[in-house]
């Protein structure tokens, strides 16, 4: 099936996959934009799983000072190389990352970081995770996916093992 480049670029601008990627989605998914959205995120998952064990050495930090001053966050995000780290798309997730700290506050990176004492105490455990954890948590910025799915976007856009380090928020008086 040819699939039109108009159909390609709005399956690109969805995702940010690159262009090859998003034609054999397209085909594969006979032309139907949801399925091929679903295939990508897909072999997103399958790509960060595979890169998993990489040795990460590289990264930035990203930053947000809100507005007015009186809140801000950091984050520390590695990358296998340098090359990576200095993308402007990866400049620009890990500017992503920062501001969503700030705006939501999370406290664990993933629910692994949760101890065991926290988590026995909760009533919804699920429902914890995703207020608690910043890989759980809704985008601030698109909902419709977490910070997990943008992360997992990232690492099979570059095709490196991507990771969230740490993160610190800050917020005067506290």
């Amino acid at each position: 099936m040819i699939v039109s480049l108009d159909l390609i670029k709005k399956l690109r601008e969805a995702t940010s996959m690159g262009v090859g990627d998003c034609r054999k989605a397209l085909e594969e998914a006979k032309g139907d934009l949801s399925k091929a959205t679903e295939i990508l995120k897909k072999r997103g998952l399958e790509i960060a799983a595979k890169k998993a064990d990489r040795a990460v050495k590289s990264g930035r930090v990203g930053s947000y000072v809100h507005f007015d001053s009186k809140m801000g966050a950091m984050v520390e995000i590695n990358s296998e190389t340098d090359f990576t780290a200095s993308n402007e798309e990866f400049v620009k997730f890990a500017s992503d990352v920062a501001l969503h700290i700030a705006a939501i506050n999370p406290k664990y990176i993933k629910t692994e970081d949760v101890p065991q004492d926290v988590a026995k105490d909760q009533v919804d455990l699920n429902s914890f995770y995703k207020e608690a954890c910043l890989l759980e948590q809704p985008f601030v910025k698109d909902p419709s996916k977490t910070i997990k799915d943008y992360l997992n976007t990232i690492t099979a856009k570059f095709g490196e093992n991507i990771v969230i380090r740490r993160f610190v928020r800050f917020q005067v008086g506290n």
